[in-house]
């Protein structure tokens, strides 16, 4: 009898093991698709969104999907003619269609032209902007898991003994991983508060030759680690440290440890003119391959039983080192755009590109659009944020 007790006991464990895991399926193929009803969503409020976007609010708005559950519930594409709408414009960002004389000269920076930008060379992977840097910072959490960075308190120099110093304020010399990765590296630069005009550092650096010289060349506005100044030059820092670190590009690395395991084959990843890859907005993924990104957060760091960074790592990465108010926040290059006391981790690109993971309702949501052309449009950020959680309400 008690035999019997034992060998059913053993069964039913052996059966729940073997239904969460069912329940836990990866996408590392694809998405198993389900739907609004079956995944307990009040589709009306994706119906008034999808409305909203045919009627122009948003601008140009290509992609918008939802995933709950780990299922695709949501996947919608919109059609935009960039020629039509890029022919024309020109100015700092490059020459739209038929425009210029030769687009080829902003090379993958030109911001206009349909040929790279919002897709790249008519391929599906759309550019993410400073999306990057959120995936980035997990390539130096996988560092860090590996043993090839030692933590967050190293001293960002230390990475560049071959990079000329002799311009860089000493205080510099005594900032962080820490501080760099929570846009606290004390830094004088001016991004979100210029338009992307000739003042603007980022449109400088993009400009310049050697984007990580170009950075250590920059004054010092504080001490490291008091005062938070969104900075472009230091998310570029990360692809020269992960370099030294690891012996890799972090594209190569990233690929090795991150987009192979889950199953991202397609994507394009801008280099500098030196030939060190993009990491402050260079990368390009299709929408649902971005979506995997938050399911990994959402599991802590691990896909498929491997754990790709460190489940501390996913939770330092999604909190508040830096606090704006009591719903937003930045942490390790993620930000917290929290919202009807609803915990959100985002990460966000310039022209309207969004990650957006809902860890209590187990959903995700991906925005790509491509709003640089001057028009006015309402926030997709926010309407999103609404029309997600208003689809998980009771």
């Amino acid at each position: 009898m008690k035999n019997t007790t034992l060998f059913s006991i053993l069964l039913f464990l052996v059966l729940s093991c073997n239904t969460q895991d069912k329940e836990r399926q990866y996408p590392t193929y694809s998405w198993e698709t389900s739907s609004f009803e079956t995944e307990g969503l009040k589709k009306e409020p994706f119906d008034s969104l999808l409305n909203e976007i045919g009627n122009g609010a948003y601008g140009n708005v290509d992609q918008l999907l939802l995933i709950k559950n780990g299922k695709l519930v949501f996947n919608q594409s919109f059609t935009n003619d960039y020629e039509k709408i890029s022919k024309g414009k020109s100015g700092i960002l490059g020459c739209g269609f038929n425009t210029c004389q030769d687009s080829t000269i902003y090379g993958d920076y030109n911001y206009y032209h349909p040929n790279w930008h919002p897709y790249y060379q008519n391929k599906k992977v759309h550019t993410l902007q400073s999306v990057t840097k959120s995936i980035a910072s997990i390539m130096i959490g996988v560092a860090i898991k590996d043993g090839d960075i030692s933590s967050t308190d190293v001293r960002v120099v230390d990475f560049f003994e071959d990079y000329d110093l002799s311009m860089a304020d000493e205080s510099l010399k005594t900032a962080t991983l820490e501080n760099l990765l929570t846009m606290q590296l004390g830094m004088e630069w001016h991004e979100l508060d210029r338009p992307p005009d000739s003042t603007n550092t980022t449109g400088q650096l993009e400009r310049s030759k050697d984007w990580i010289q170009f950075t250590f060349n920059q004054p010092m506005d504080t001490v490291p680690g008091t005062k938070w100044v969104y900075n472009s030059g230091a998310s570029q820092l990360m692809s020269g440290i992960i370099k030294k670190a690891t012996g890799l590009y972090i594209d190569e690395y990233a690929e090795k440890y991150l987009f192979t395991p889950l199953g991202i084959e397609n994507f394009h990843w801008k280099k500098t003119p030196a030939g060190y890859t993009d990491t402050e907005g260079g990368l390009f993924l299709e929408a649902q391959d971005l979506a995997k990104i938050g399911f990994l957060m959402l599991n802590n760091g691990i896909w498929d039983g491997q754990q790709i960074i460190s489940s501390d790592w996913a939770k330092r990465s999604i909190s508040k080192h830096v606090e704006f108010d009591k719903e937003k926040g930045y942490g390790y290059q993620w930000w917290r755009e929290d919202q009807d006391q609803v915990e959100i981790w985002a990460c966000k690109g310039f022209g309207g590109q969004y990650l957006l993971v809902f860890p209590k309702f187990e959903t995700i949501a991906v925005v790509n659009s491509w709003n640089i052309f001057d028009e006015k449009t309402e926030n997709i950020l926010k309407a999103t944020k609404t029309a997600v959680i208003e689809s998980n309400s009771q």
